[in-house]
């Protein structure tokens, strides 16, 4: 698998994560996440996340999405 496609996977996985972690749609977290800025934090830290627990990077989104704006 080519590193484009493992940083897309791995995208996908946070955000459904995170759909779980606070009950919402997947749609909807992904709307957040780019909203407050989590997608750009992942993409711009995929080589560190993508070595930590996936709960370890859902707990990093939430702390980047609260000091850009966001409720969750």
């Amino acid at each position: 698998m080519n590193d484009l496609k493992k940083k897309i996977n791995y995208t996908v996985v946070c955000i459904n994560e995170f759909a779980k972690r606070f009950s919402i749609s997947s749609k909807a977290a992904f709307l957040y996440l780019y909203k407050y800025r989590g997608l750009e934090f992942l993409k711009e830290h995929y080589d560190i996340e993508h070595t930590l627990s996936i709960d370890d990077a859902i707990d990093d989104l939430i702390i980047v999405c609260r000091n850009n704006g966001g409720g969750y």
